[in-house]
């Protein structure tokens, strides 16, 4: 049997972007046949509980318009440990400039693993335009595999 490879996705809070790339990821990988799964996990010290729910509604809406069936849909938000860098062979982070100083500090062994996209937070970048540059990215790294 084939070995399943797998991709880490990072945001801050494992709410909206990370979850959203997970999906879309899972999604396209099961599509093509390719032997890759991809999980998600929150690189600040503590989860949000101004976040309500297991997943952001934005997340949610969009991926239902696609007509994808959220996996994860309701599981809650979890912290990133030491072990999950070493269950992952490609490591994103989801916005360069507010995830690298956090990775640094909280997993320095593995910070220099990390690729870093420049997906902005919902304070930042209306949710189409977010997630539909996370559709794009992750797009990329499917034909990359």
């Amino acid at each position: 049997m084939n070995k399943t490879n797998r991709v880490l996705f990072l945001c801050t809070g494992n709410y909206y972007r990370s979850r959203y790339a997970e999906e879309i990821f899972n999604h396209q990988a099961g599509r093509e046949g390719l032997s890759w799964r991809a999980f998600s996990r929150a690189v600040a010290e503590k989860l949000f509980p101004e976040n309500v729910g297991p997943m952001s509604p934005y997340a949610l809406d969009a991926l239902q318009a696609k007509g994808i069936f959220a996996g994860g849909a309701t599981r809650n938000p979890v912290l990133c440990t030491v072990d999950d860098f070493a269950e992952a062979e490609i490591v994103v982070a989801l916005k360069d400039a507010e995830h690298r100083p956090m990775i640094e500090r909280r997993f320095a062994d593995a910070a220099n693993r990390v690729e870093y996209w420049n997906v902005d937070d919902i304070e930042f970048l209306d949710p189409p335009m977010a997630l539909g540059k996370i559709d794009e990215l992750v797009g990329r790294l499917i034909r990359s595999l």
